[in-house]
């Protein structure tokens, strides 16, 4: 994947290339705090699961 934005790099100018960087690091932000929600919803899933089964 970084392969990928550095391609895209350089084959823009300077400008693009530092628009491209911002999104990017905006779509990982994002993908972070959403893994981070969901990850936390699963683990009390299955904290209650295994509560509800006596382990």
């Amino acid at each position: 994947m970084l392969s990928i934005f550095r391609n895209l790099m350089k084959k823009t100018d300077g400008a693009t290339a530092i628009e491209y960087t911002l999104i990017a690091a905006l779509i990982a932000v994002a993908a972070i705090t959403a893994m981070t929600t969901v990850g936390t919803t699963v683990k009390n899933v299955l904290s209650n699961v295994a509560v509800n089964m006596g382990g």
